[in-house]
């Protein structure tokens, strides 16, 4: 099956910077658009940032100047550069991505929302 897996996330400094990384493997026939998004304690699930299969991007006001998202389509990897990190951007970053795909027993090519397991990012002094 297809698995999304998270790596990059850790303790940084206030004004530091991160670069997180998924990578997507398993049977796939193509992903379109890929996405961060980020969950912090007694707060809702919000999305960070998303990129198109084409390359185009959208991020939530309070991310735009300070994260880049980007993706590799040769090894199905999304990338989220995080910089000028802020304490109130500590939470569980998700990635996601819409992968079209066969289902276990069929032979017909779908489109999953698939989610990785996350990775814990923390920043404070």
């Amino acid at each position: 099956q297809v698995q999304l897996v998270e790596s990059g996330g850790g303790l940084v400094q206030p004004g530091g910077s991160l670069r997180l990384s998924c990578a997507a493997s398993g049977r796939i026939f193509s992903i379109n658009d890929m996405g961060w998004n980020r969950q912090a304690p007694g707060k809702q699930r919000e999305s960070v940032a998303t990129i198109t299969s084409g390359g185009t991007t959208n991020y939530a006001d309070s991310m735009k100047g300070r994260f880049t998202i980007s993706r590799d389509n040769a090894k199905n990897t999304a990338y989220l550069q995080m910089n000028s990190l802020k304490p109130e951007d500590t939470a569980v970053y998700y990635c996601n991505a819409k992968v079209r795909m066969t289902s276990l027993g069929s032979r017909e090519i779908r489109t999953y929302d698939v989610w990785g397991q996350g990775t814990q990012v923390t920043v404070s002094s």
